[in-house]
């Protein structure tokens, strides 16, 4: 019995977490909760003691999650009533979304809360009946102390089950009622549904610093890319122009990392000068393939470099060097910490800097003005307040000199930042935020044609579908040692199905398609339901333990900013079938389109990515053959990827099968070796061109010129 007790007291705690994959759980392994994982293990323990169970949400990347760890969960009084009273579920979002996906729609409908951390009482069948998410251990920060709640909460269970019982009925009510739409929608066509996406679009536009919405400001780069097809579809300037700026500031503010490349979260401020400073994989993949797409639609020097920049930071922290990418980087490097990594004082900067250089830095970043930190107004977020020639103003330089000081000036303070405590790596390999890697490699690639970005793009790609791919399983969440797990996302199967799409159009190799094609076919036939999107998780292929609320059906329709993954789907099989010319992948499209709008109507900016591909499919796509060899040819390839269509494929040459030409382009492609380029939207095709600046103005066309063009 005394052995007993002695190994019972030395595994107190969380010790279940020490030795998870997940950097979060591990991270709170010595906390004095007894934690459990996500499993049944901690369903069966609240059933047989007939606690509630408590589920925190959170993920390594989140600033908020730490503070409530260090503060809330380190304090004695709350892990004693925790302790005394529920069953404690730590999860990380990024390893398993389905979990946050069906809690956070449930914690929302309850409180309209969410976001991470994410905080949840559950009934031991895993009802939500209460939560929220900070909660700090006292009153403060206009929250509840969790003490508090704790209390309240395990008095309820006991004395008032009839409450609780309550609660999760109105619940389930309003997620059924959720998941039919709203009736209207029902009768809603394609163009009144883009109509109210575009409205939506431009009533919550920022016209004074771009982006959409007030403070806090999130990223939304397919509601960008939505302004982008519709600037090219209805000759409407203002959306481009609202694309372009909010583009440019963006990337002229705190939110991208001026040292060091590579976006923030989102920013706390309407100016995007103060960001939340985790930087996530999966915004930095979205955010990249949209510059790469704006490098090509707007003269604009400034998306080139941050193009460049961003996969800089991708490649330098996230890429593992057996191929593929992390999943993020925290915003702190210690406990307390909020951003000191990314922010600086005007003694750091002298420290590094000579007089010239930080007169120009302190002027061109803005230090002193809006990016000092509320809480530490000596500590600055650099953003670019002026240009260089206004910064200059004042001292002996010329433009041009005061770039390549300004340039030297940057390199000093990246190198001294990495002298810095590094914030913590999330090295985790989930499928689908190397999808969007992948794409965003490829559109990069596209755009500026660097070798290495295609070579990166394939060699995440090889090693996915090496390690990772199982014949009519499809792709795990995650590749890790000793296997791959998580078989059965959506999410996972859409953003690598469209990733190798993408692979496929630029390397021109049939094997990519091939795959592409089996993932397809496996999405189509595993998580369809009928008159419904496609659900998140398919019940024959999902591998985790069915637990909780993991029965209840999630049709992931709206962007949260980024692309949904019904979204994704619909993309790409529109992509697909431009690039294979078969009809079955946009009708498919259409049908999967079909069935969100009626769950769509009043989603508004949040519905861009299916109003993208609502879009799309009534766009003809656009492909280009370029034929010759030598200096003519060379110059009408370049023309060609230097200019921008929202659904283009560039061959050199005839293709090989299953990239399909247009009957007209394939007969024209077998006369001669001239130099030409050959386009057709659809199947309507143009004479052909020899002249690379006639190639640009012909593909800033929605569709084919008339005779008389």
């Amino acid at each position: 019995m005394a052995e007993k007790e002695e190994a019972s007291a030395r595994r107190s705690g969380a010790w279940r977490l020490a030795d998870s994959s997940s950097a979060y759980l591990r991270g709170a392994h010595e906390q004095a909760i007894d934690w459990f994982p996500w499993g049944e293990e901690a369903f069966e323990a609240a059933r047989r003691l007939n606690r509630p169970i408590l589920l925190d949400v959170g993920a390594v990347w989140c600033h908020w999650c730490h503070v409530m760890d260090e503060g809330t969960y380190s304090d004695e009084t709350v892990a004693r009533l925790i302790g005394q009273h529920f069953v404690a579920v730590k999860v990380d979002r990024d390893a398993n979304p389905e979990v946050d996906r069906r809690y956070q729609r449930q914690v929302n409908a309850l409180t309209g809360e969410g976001g991470w951390p994410l905080t949840a009482f559950l009934t031991p069948k895993g009802e939500t009946f209460f939560g929220g998410t900070y909660f700090p251990a006292d009153e403060g920060m206009g929250r509840p102390g969790f003490r508090r709640v704790l209390l309240e909460i395990s008095r309820l269970w006991r004395e008032e089950p009839d409450k609780i019982r309550a609660n999760t009925t109105a619940l389930a009510t309003a997620l059924t009622h959720e998941h039919h739409g709203t009736g209207r929608a029902q009768t809603l066509s394609t163009e009144e549904f883009l109509d109210g996406v575009r409205a939506s679009i431009r009533s919550s536009y920022d016209p004074v610093h771009g982006g959409f919405g007030m403070a806090p400001k999130f990223p939304h780069p397919t509601a960008v890319s939505f302004q982008m097809w519709n600037a090219l579809v209805t000759g409407d300037d203002q959306s481009a122009e609202q694309a372009r700026r909010t583009l440019l500031t963006m990337a002229d503010g705190g939110m991208y990392d001026q040292v060091g490349g590579g976006f923030h979260r989102y920013s706390v401020d309407e100016g995007w000068h103060i960001p939340h400073f985790e930087k996530m994989g999966l915004d930095n993949a979205a955010l990249t393939t949209t510059y790469a797409d704006a490098c090509r639609r707007f003269e604009e020097p400034r998306f080139p470099e941050v193009v460049r920049g961003t996969l800089g930071w991708i490649q330098s922290t996230l890429a593992d060097p057996k191929g593929g990418f992390g999943a993020s980087q925290d915003a702190d490097n210690a406990p307390g910490d909020d951003g000191s990594y990314f922010t600086w004082s005007r003694p750091e900067l002298k420290a590094v800097l000579d007089p010239t250089e930080l007169r120009i830095t302190s002027r061109f970043f803005g230090v002193g003005s809006e990016g000092r930190m509320p809480h530490d107004p000596d500590r600055n977020v650099l953003f670019r307040l002026m240009p260089v020639q206004e910064a200059a103003e004042g001292t002996s330089l010329e433009p041009a000199q005061a770039r390549t000081v300004l340039d030297s000036a940057v390199q000093k303070l990246a190198k001294a930042r990495l002298r810095r405590p590094r914030p913590v790596v999330d090295p985790a390999l989930y499928t689908n935020l190397n999808g969007g890697f992948i794409r965003a490699f490829c559109a990069s690639y596209a755009a500026l044609r660097d070798p290495s970005y295609l070579a990166a793009a394939r060699q995440a790609a090889d090693r996915f579908l090496r390690e990772g791919y199982r014949s009519g399983r499809g792709l795990p969440h995650q590749i890790a040692a000793p296997a791959a797990s998580g078989f059965g996302h959506l999410e996972d199967q859409a953003e690598f199905a469209w990733a190798l799409v993408e692979l496929a159009g630029v390397t021109v190799e049939p094997s990519y398609v091939e795959r592409a094609v089996e993932l397809y076919e496996l999405i189509l036939s595993q998580y369809a339901v009928p008159g419904m999107p496609l659900r998140d998780i398919a019940p024959a292929l999902y591998d985790g333990p069915e637990i909780g609320a993991i029965g209840v059906p999630a049709f992931p329709i709206e962007d949260m900013p980024h692309l949904s993954p019904n979204a994704a789907v619909a993309l790409g099989l529109l992509r697909l079938g431009s690039l294979t010319g078969e009809e079955r992948w946009p009708t498919e499209a259409r049908a999967l389109i079909g069935a969100a709008l009626p769950r769509l109507e009043r989603a508004g900016l949040f519905a861009s990515g299916m109003a993208l591909a609502g879009g799309l499919l009534d766009t003809e796509p656009l492909r280009i053959v370029v034929q010759g060899s030598g200096p003519a040819a060379d110059a009408l390839w370049t023309a060609a990827h230097a200019a921008w269509h929202p659904n283009v494929w560039i061959f050199r040459g005839t293709p090989p099968e299953p990239f399909s030409l247009p009957e007209e382009l394939a007969a024209a492609t077998a006369s001669g070796p001239r130099a030409r380029a050959l386009l057709c939207w659809g199947t309507r095709c143009a004479p052909p061109v020899e002249k690379p600046e006639a190639l640009g103005t012909l593909m800033r066309r929605a569709s084919a010129p008339g005779p008389e063009a």
